[in-house]
């Protein structure tokens, strides 16, 4: 499952997506209403976790963008205004639910947990490619030669390529969406993964692989092509 969460206060943002991983979520964390528009226009995710204030956009004409093009991901507005016009207003947005700060991080986790199980997106569980598929449930990469599992972070770009194969992501956009952008976390951690990544996939014998496109990233083709 795979949550976006739209937050301007940072530490509240990190600490949500620290909680959704711990219960095998995937979470990305955008800053700004636009954000959340770019990343929910480009990504499918289960659910979509909002902020109503924040800059550039606020939640509620960032959900009202993304309903126009089409996209009714579940969604939970996150607030300080908790009044009742605030709620109405949410919930005429677009909202699916409405959680005014501050909230008990067990409230939270149950609210997306039954938005997620209200998802009309399709999100197969098994999402293959050439001779390997990925199951996104087990967090393991399978081919006939056998399998291997994923750590968080191994899924993550693994799951991205798979949505997306033969798309080029460059080393910046793969450590923005998996690590964030706020992280102080160097570069080189995206090549590392790579490179475990690549020496699961031989050892699977599969005939797909992480290509390295000189100067614009990594793509997840066919062998020889």
């Amino acid at each position: 499952m795979r949550v976006l969460i739209a937050e301007d206060e940072k530490e509240i943002a990190k600490a949500l997506k620290a909680m959704l991983e711990r219960n095998r979520y995937s979470a990305d964390i955008v800053h700004d209403g636009a954000g959340a528009v770019e990343y929910a226009t480009q990504m499918e995710y289960d659910v979509l976790v909002l902020d109503i204030m924040m800059p550039v956009m606020d939640g509620l004409e960032a959900l009202a963008r993304i309903r126009e093009r089409g996209i009714f991901t579940p969604t939970l507005f996150l607030t300080a205004r908790g009044g009742l016009d605030d709620r109405v207003a949410g919930l005429n947005a677009g909202a699916d639910d409405y959680l005014p700060k501050p909230f008990a991080a067990s409230e939270f986790l149950a609210r997306v947990k039954a938005l997620s199980r209200r998802s009309d997106s399709y999100a197969p569980v098994i999402l293959p490619f050439g001779n390997v598929s990925l199951d996104s449930n087990q967090y393991t990469l399978r081919s006939a030669s056998g399998e291997v599992r994923l750590n968080n972070k191994e899924f993550q770009i693994m799951e991205l390529f798979f949505r997306n194969p033969r798309h080029v992501f460059s080393t910046e956009h793969l450590m923005d969406r998996i690590w964030g952008r706020e992280s102080e976390t160097e570069m080189d951690v995206v090549w590392t993964n790579i490179g475990f990544l690549r020496k699961k996939l031989k050892g699977l014998s599969a005939d797909v692989q992480i290509k390295t496109i000189r100067g614009a990233g990594y793509a997840l083709e066919e062998v020889g092509k």
